[in-house]
């Protein structure tokens, strides 16, 4: 696939957005390590019941990673329970506090002067991070610029026709990474923007006519 043609519709796509959405100001948190914890949270989950368990967590004052690693496994179970699959991912949410702590000591400067493939690889080793809660943590928190792929991407770029020879993320990551500046703040609105569309519009059975991007879109050219 030409790079450079690519970069320009991939630009193309993020203007588009930008202009039915408007800007997203995600990650929705008071603090970054809030942004650590919904990262494991919203894990198979809507964003709205993440809410209920961040205050839930908030009102226990468990929102801490000294808090976290302190509380009880089955009381920390039921504040999250909102989210669902609350067991586990509070077993997740011990386990990544547990490690900020051993190597960073809780200090969110520390993480972010972090190189960022020593940073992924070591969150990537903690029990229940895997490569989309890992780079989230490593965009919305450390402020490196990756970018993260999930589900409504894959969906969308697939969609439009810009899939990559691979399934796998790296494949659909380095789409982005290698044709659009390594620029954090781009990186963090354009995911947004992305599960804004998602969201909205571009679902399992999308609603294509009220698509911004449907002049540009293989899926609703070969359905027509």
């Amino acid at each position: 696939m030409n790079s450079t043609v690519t970069g320009k519709q991939l630009q193309d796509i993020y203007h588009r957005l930008i202009e039915t959405y408007g800007p997203q100001h995600w990650w929705p948190a008071e603090e970054p390590f809030e942004v650590m914890v919904g990262a494991i949270l919203t894990q198979s989950a809507a964003w709205r019941n993440v809410e209920k368990a961040i205050a839930n967590l908030k009102a226990a004052k468990a929102l801490s990673p000294a808090a976290l690693r302190q509380i009880d496994l089955a009381e920390l179970a039921s504040l999250i329970h909102p989210c669902g699959y609350y067991n586990v991912k509070a077993r997740k949410l011990k386990a990544l506090a547990e490690w900020f702590g051993e190597c960073y000591d809780d200090d969110l400067y520390k993480l972010s002067a972090t190189d960022t493939e020593r940073l992924r690889q070591q969150l990537i080793g903690v029990w229940g991070i895997g490569e989309e809660t890992a780079d989230s943590i490593i965009l919305y928190v450390a402020n490196h610029p990756v970018f993260v792929i999930d589900a409504y991407t894959k969906r969308t770029i697939d969609r439009l026709g810009l899939s990559p020879g691979s399934n796998s993320y790296i494949a659909y990551q380095s789409l982005f990474m290698d044709n659009l500046p390594a620029d954090v703040r781009l990186f963090n609105e354009y995911h947004a923007l992305l599960v804004a569309l998602g969201k909205n519009v571009c679902r399992k059975n999308p609603l294509c006519q009220r698509c911004c991007l449907k002049g540009i879109c293989s899926y609703l050219a070969s359905t027509s």
